[in-house]
């Protein structure tokens, strides 16, 4: 039996005028919507009544574009952001589900996403062009909230939610090999090192590669080494064609298809914590955003991302729904 949901609220219509900042930005603005295939959500949002701690937080008169990257951990915080500021009174733009990291980051450094979600290490590695992670969780957020100031972009303060990478095995073949971090996997017989990955993950200076090396564990060869979807990944060590699989730590599919993640006792994943992102110059004509965000930051962790992320992945609902429906449960917002 499923658990009932609270459905969305009716249909209030919002104003959708169009940005001046779009017009001042000119071709480069139409490069991220357009010639960069940039497409999003849209669609309906709902908004409520702040309440608990954010009750009497008031955003009327400001226009927000809030993105989002297109996977969907990233289009839940997308749409909770953009339901509580529309339920704040903010005149909310819905920019969620950008195809891929550096379109939403070209988004937001134009100037046509005010406000989005990233993470730490995406940010650190991939904008930043940093090769070694910063270990501590403290210490990288600060590191790339001084240096991203120089894009005009305020990183607010991060959630403990870590969607890092990790490998992923059946939970009763961890049990039955003895599995518990990744550095107990050198000493497996070699037909047991079977690897499903992504091939972003099989490149990145962050990924397996240079993973395996760091833990001692021999390159596997032939098909003990397949590259294929993230989906197709988790498919495939869920019904033992692969031993391990490349995963994030948050993915709502681990716990749905009873595998279980191996710890990272050298800590070589650098850490992706979740933080809000806000444009500076938005940032100082709204503060009340900053007050706004922290509730919600403060309540995001790893097992409340995946418990989102696995309604979306597993049981099929839209983003939105689940966006709203966390909003009242933790008291954020009231019909």
């Amino acid at each position: 039996m499923t658990t009932p949901r609270a459905t969305l609220p009716s249909r209030r219509r919002g104003r959708t005028p169009a940005r001046a900042a779009l017009a001042a930005l000119g071709l480069a603005a139409s490069l991220v919507l357009s010639g960069c295939g940039l497409s999003t959500a849209g669609g309906y949002l709902p908004s409520g009544t702040p309440a608990g701690d954010v009750a009497g937080i008031d955003l009327e008169g400001a226009h927000v574009a809030v993105g989002s990257k297109n996977f969907n951990e990233g289009v839940v915080l997308g749409k909770i952001t953009a339901i509580l500021m529309r339920s704040a009174g903010a005149d909310v733009e819905d920019l969620t589900n950008m195809p891929g990291s550096l379109s939403a980051r070209q988004a937001q450094v134009a100037g046509v996403v005010d406000v989005e979600w990233d993470y730490t290490g995406t940010a650190w590695i991939t904008y930043l062009g940093h090769t070694d992670p910063i270990p501590d969780a403290q210490a990288q957020w600060a590191a790339v909230r001084d240096e991203d100031a120089q894009q005009g972009l305020v990183w607010l303060p991060p959630a403990e939610l870590d969607n890092t990478y990790t490998l992923s095995v059946r939970q009763d073949r961890a049990e039955e090999l003895g599995l518990e971090t990744l550095a107990d996997i050198k000493d497996l017989p070699t037909e047991e090192q079977s690897f499903c990955v992504s091939a972003e993950f099989a490149a990145r200076n962050d990924g397996f590669l240079p993973m395996l090396e760091a833990y001692g564990i021999e390159r596997p060869t032939g098909s003990r080494l397949r590259q294929m979807d993230i989906g197709a990944v988790f498919a495939a060590v869920a019904d033992g064609s692969c031993t391990f699989g490349e995963a994030y730590s948050t993915d709502g599919r681990i716990a749905a298809l009873d595998l279980t993640t191996l710890q990272d006792p050298l800590s070589f994943f650098p850490k992706y914590n979740a933080a809000p992102i806000v444009r500076e110059e938005v940032l100082a004509q709204h503060p009340e955003i900053a007050d706004l965000l922290a509730p919600v930051t403060a309540r995001l962790d790893n097992a409340t991302a995946a418990r989102l992320n696995a309604r979306v992945d597993v049981d099929g609902e839209e983003p939105t729904q689940v966006a709203w429906d966390w909003l009242r449960e933790e008291g954020l917002i009231t019909d």
